[in-house]
């Protein structure tokens, strides 16, 4: 049930005290012995909050080491990019990891303004660097220091390897055990140099003028110029703030930033649909603000938001107000492969995870594009994207990239900054705004109805649920449809969901474990309506409990 304030301004009672944030970061110990203090990598990094020591100085520098330890063995020798959002706890962790990979002899680069990094810039950094390469002396890797959307009292840390886009679960899994391991033995083992000495030793690179100059490669902005698109950028108080001024000075197109504010605790955000704060760009109650800005200044077509590290987009029209993610996801496939990108390869395919909309199945269908579908997690599309075999890859969350105008990688994590300047490529091209189109291809393919709700799940159900067979699934019909699939491995690359995905002729629902709460996550669509969608869900709980049970 959404919170009564949600879509309204934060009071100074619902405010992090950053002050006492940061003390916790330095004051407060983990408890090695307890799973919830200790560092686990999730689909993006570690995350958590000083306050509940589970994002504190010791869990970087071990993660940190852990980290240096990591690239040692796979013989990753060459420079390492490091970013940081505008979260309180990022320039403490930020500072805290500069001094043990200067500790430990990391040619380490961060900003040259000394400025905040998108998470996108790092991992064009990175593939800028390697030049093509994923092997051999001399290769580059980065950490981004951000919990992305996450509320402001929580801290995160993520490890970009030399492929440019966020480590996998091989990779992860050793850091993390490292980390821990360095945790429970009182961070002996750890080098540190005290931070004066590291900053002095760190370099310089232009992170958001390599990463602004090129953007001409990968999204048409002399057609955003020439149609004299009116664009109003929200960074939402995050780490793209400098870059979209930049942007609209550099490229001469007719943009303009909303909210240029950085302040950690983000008192200028409307609270989100759980009355907390959280930067989520794709959540119509923390895009409140926006969405009213647009309808009551004319003299704009659209609004974008980003993130706090601006890997997610969030997509605002004068016709519809903000844009769910699945719907621009299905008009961005249909204008990039539908003609917009002549020079890709015939072979490049459509990536999507298995729980965003079927409208881009039928999209990819109408345009007879291949379509893969691979769990959860951005890490899937990283392969194809590199070697230029995806067009495409997105996320029902609001996270995608894309190639560059050649057919050649342009990021291999999400990039919420493309993704909005895309939005405005195709109303410069179309005269249409994105979910004018979007309105064409329902007209085209049928109207789904789609929704995530969660269900209550203790510690060992949430296991065995990430463990399901697909033999464990008796029912053979779902909300009065035959079902004609129970799927347990992605249908794209045969790996493991971590959960249960069943489909019908005109439905489907998936179940999967969340990775910080008591709870599962249903996520379920239906062509046939609302109420369809309604049974589809109904009935999703008992097929899992069932066969849970």
């Amino acid at each position: 049930m959404a919170d009564p304030r949600a879509g309204t301004l934060a009071t100074p009672a619902d405010l992090v005290d950053v002050p006492h944030l940061v003390a916790s970061y330095y004051n407060l110990q983990p408890d090695p012995e307890d799973p919830a203090q200790q560092v686990v990598f999730g689909t993006s990094g570690h995350r958590g909050s000083s306050l509940r020591s589970a994002f504190n100085e010791t869990h970087i520098l071990a993660t940190t080491q852990a980290i240096v330890d990591y690239r040692t063995s796979q013989g990753i020798d060459g420079p390492l990019f490091i970013g940081r959002d505008t979260h309180g706890l990022s320039e403490p962790a930020w500072a805290s990891a500069l001094e043990v990979l200067v500790a430990n002899d990391v040619r380490v680069l961060v900003d040259d303004r000394d400025g905040y990094t998108p998470t996108p810039a790092v991992s064009h950094a990175i593939l800028r660097a390697n030049a093509g390469r994923l092997s051999g002396p001399g290769l580059a890797d980065g950490i981004v220091v951000t919990p992305s959307h996450n509320p402001p009292s929580d801290g995160g840390f993520k490890y970009n390897p030399p492929h440019g886009g966020p480590a996998d679960s091989d990779a992860t899994k050793v850091i993390a055990a490292r980390a821990n391991e360095l945790i429970r033995a009182g961070l002996a083992g750890v080098k540190r140099v005290p931070f004066a000495a590291a900053r002095r030793k760190a370099e310089a690179y232009d992170f958001l003028g390599s990463y602004v100059d090129d953007l001409p490669n990968v999204v048409d902005l002399t057609a955003i110029r020439d149609a004299g698109v009116r664009i109003a950028a929200d960074p939402l108080g995050g780490a793209s703030v400098a870059y979209w001024g930049e942007i609209a000075e550099r490229h001469k197109i007719n943009l303009n930033v909303v909210n240029e504010l950085v302040d950690p605790t983000w008192r200028f955000m409307p609270l989100d649909w759980d009355g907390k704060i959280r930067m989520d760009c794709s959540s119509p109650s923390a895009m409140a603000e926006l969405v009213r800005f647009l309808e009551n200044t004319p003299e704009f077509d659209i609004a974008t938001g980003n993130d706090a590290d601006a890997d997610r987009h969030g997509i605002v029209t004068r016709d519809a107000g903000l844009m769910n993610p699945n719907h621009f996801l299905a008009v961005a496939i249909d204008h990039l492969f539908g003609g917009a990108r002549p020079d890709w390869p015939a072979t490049a395919r459509i990536g999507k995870t298995l729980v965003s909309s079927s409208m881009i199945d039928r999209v990819a269908g109408a345009i007879e594009k291949p379509l893969v579908e691979v769990p959860v997690g951005f890490k899937w599309f990283v392969p194809g994207l590199i070697d230029g075999s995806f067009g495409f890859g997105g996320e029902e969350s609001a996270g995608a990239s894309f190639l560059r105008f050649d057919g050649t990688v342009w990021t291999t994590d999400k990039d919420g900054i493309i993704l909005s300047l895309l939005a405005s490529e195709i109303l410069a091209h179309t005269g249409k705004s994105p979910s004018e189109r979007y309105a064409e291809l329902v007209a085209a393919h049928g109207e789904p109805a789609y929704a995530r709700i969660d269900a209550p799940a203790s510690r060992e159900e949430k296991a065995k649920l990430a463990a399901l067979s697909p033999d464990a699934v008796t029912a053979t019909s779902l909300a009065g449809e035959e079902i004609t699939a129970k799927l347990t491995e992605a249908p794209g690359n045969g790996a493991a969901i971590g959960g249960l995905k069943v489909t019908t002729e005109s439905a489907w629902f998936a179940a999967r474990p969340s990775g910080t709460e008591d709870v599962y996550k249903i996520y379920a669509e239906s062509f046939r309506g609302p109420d369809h969608l309604a049974e589809v869900q109904e009935e999703a709980r008992a097929v899992v409990s069932t066969a849970l049970a």
